[in-house]
């Protein structure tokens, strides 16, 4: 029996067979039998694919998926994507284009033509169309109708003239953003945000604007005018912000691992209550262990373009390797006390209801716990490196 033949006896609406692609290695005990559509021209490959129930696979066009993991509801319209995980309700238009580290989260979304890569988005994050949105972290806003919204044409800059990589910038963070409860972020459409930065909530970034420096007072209006012309001789390998550049990257680890305590603390039991869950849980891991690899991976590029004979640079080449395996050894152990008022309600709630349930004297312990476990590590590579102090 095939696995196309195996789908469409356990439910699987397949329409029109012939025209779609099943490889042998897809586990149809992987598949929900209960209202998944797969419309013509689709191709769905690798022994990691998790399709949930209600999927709806190509409303738009043929989608090509490679070892993904769709939640609940996740409406994939037309398009690519390979290693990335797509919580419930979350949805793309046709053209869409997604690669690894990749996590949308729930009923976060895209129009039409968005490229993503080690990107994780909030739940109701909005993305418009023609999108390039790149080595980022994105929060903000509390449902639906109040959400962190990236305007149409809009471009996250993540490779530089030194031909590297180390850009990841947040718009918001994790310990306020999990919580669902923060002022959404808007970028302007026509615009760009130059990595690595830090955008506040509740900034609007007007359109036209291309985002070169940090934003960090909240709830402000930001038109950016165009740079001077100018002309200067160059040294691309130079780094002048070789110790902020460097900041904003262990900063953002940081925030991955705080991520990674919340989805294995706080969202473990929300997974555990919804079928195939458990195989969603172990897909969101393997993302964000993805994203920390790309990170440290993108930093140690760099310490081999640096000069040692540059007094700015010698110490940051000699405290690289530490810092890399402070990083690198995972997640430390931390304490749940914080998240029984959360994972008490799973099982009864949705995982969004849940957190949005929370009141606020609930709610702000969490978040110092958050914070606590990246101010703790960002202070562990002050002590690495005193200068990031």
């Amino acid at each position: 029996m095939t696995v196309v033949q195996a789908l469409i006896d356990k439910g699987v609406r397949i329409v029109h067979p012939e025209s779609v692609e099943i490889a042998d290695d897809v586990d149809p005990g992987r598949i929900s039998g209960d209202g998944v559509v797969i419309h013509a021209g689709c191709r769905v490959r690798g022994a990691s694919t998790v399709l949930s129930a209600g999927v709806e696979l190509g409303s738009e066009g043929p989608v090509t998926l490679e070892n993904c993991r769709l939640g609940p509801g996740v409406a994939l319209k037309g398009g690519y994507a390979a290693k990335a995980v797509f919580l419930e309700g979350a949805n793309l238009g046709l053209g869409h284009h997604v690669r690894e580290g990749t996590i949308l989260e729930e009923e976060a979304n895209g129009a039409h033509t968005v490229g993503l890569k080690q990107t994780i988005l909030f739940p109701f994050v909005t993305l418009g169309s023609l999108i390039n949105f790149c080595d980022l972290l994105m929060a903000g806003g509390t449902s639906r109708s109040d959400h962190s919204e990236v305007g149409s044409s809009y471009i996250h800059f993540n490779f530089t003239p030194s031909g590297d990589k180390t850009t990841p910038s947040l718009f918001g963070d994790v310990p306020r953003g999990v919580l669902l409860r923060e002022r959404p972020i808007f970028l302007g459409g026509q615009g760009g945000a130059v990595g690595p930065v830090r955008v506040a909530y509740g900034t609007v970034v007007g359109a036209g604007s291309i985002v070169r420096d940090d934003i960090t007072t909240e709830n402000e209006l930001h038109l950016v005018a165009p740079p001077a012309t100018m002309s200067r001789p160059l040294d691309a390998r130079g780094y002048p912000k070789l110790l902020p550049m460097l900041a904003k990257n262990l900063g953002y680890l940081a925030n991955l691992e705080a991520l990674e305590a919340w989805y294995r603390q706080a969202r473990a039991p929300f997974f555990a209550a919804q079928p195939l869950g458990d195989l969603m849980l172990e897909g969101a891991l393997a993302a964000l262990a993805s994203a920390r690899a790309e990170r440290l991976a993108r930093l140690d590029k760099l310490r081999g373009k640096l000069d040692p004979a540059d007094p700015r640079h010698a110490p940051v080449i000699e405290a690289l390797p530490a810092l890399l395996g402070l990083f690198g050894a995972g997640t430390p152990a931390a304490s749940a006390g914080p998240l029984e008022p959360l994972v008490s309600r799973a099982g009864s709630a949705s995982y969004v209801a849940a957190v949005k349930g929370l009141t606020g004297a609930e709610a702000a312990p969490i978040t110092g716990w958050l914070q606590g476990l990246i101010d703790e590590r960002t202070a562990e590579a002050a002590r690495v490196l005193p200068a990031l102090g």
